[in-house]
């Protein structure tokens, strides 16, 4: 039974109203066009986080999950692994985009961002006064898993922001 809620909610997910940014989205490496990470943005308690939950090497394979954390975030103090680190906090709706913070786990830097859902794919823009940069991140597909892969229930998920 509890196999199936989780397959439920995650089929959910997947097709979650088009300006929904909630869901499990993907990065693709710019260059190899291989799948590099998915993401879990979550609610809780009236505003979105943003979570990873897996890497995966150069060829497009999972090799970290956060069921068994191993790779770690050099730029945030105590070095905590990366599957698992809440990376993008307290995005709030402020009409069109969601605005809230994200942190750049290799270099420790925090930035203001804004978050929209566009054509399906997630638009997340990382902010420093009137620079930035957007990359987009696209709707997980259970293709993206190893088979036996468990999805993790992100209602169950409480915010951990790094203290930087």
């Amino acid at each position: 039974m509890k196999k199936l809620l989780l397959a439920l909610t995650f089929c959910m997910q997947l097709f979650a109203d088009d300006d929904d940014i909630a869901g499990f989205w993907k990065s693709i490496n710019d260059d190899t066009k291989k799948i590099q990470c998915v993401f879990a943005v979550y609610p809780y308690e009236g505003k979105y986080y943003g979570r990873i939950v897996c890497t995966y090497d150069g060829e497009g394979k999972m090799q970290d999950d956060i069921y068994h954390p191993k790779e770690k975030a050099p730029g945030v103090p105590g070095n905590p692994p990366y599957c698992g680190l809440d990376l993008i906090w307290n995005l709030e709706n402020s009409g069109v985009v969601y605005k809230g913070k994200i942190l750049d786990p290799q270099k420790g830097n925090v930035y203001n961002s804004e978050v929209w859902v566009e054509a399906g794919n997630l638009i997340v823009r990382g902010k420093l006064l009137f620079f930035g940069r957007s990359v987009t991140w696209f709707p997980v597909t259970k293709a993206d898993f190893p088979a036996n892969f468990k999805m993790p229930d992100t209602a169950k998920f409480v915010p951990v922001i790094p203290q930087l």
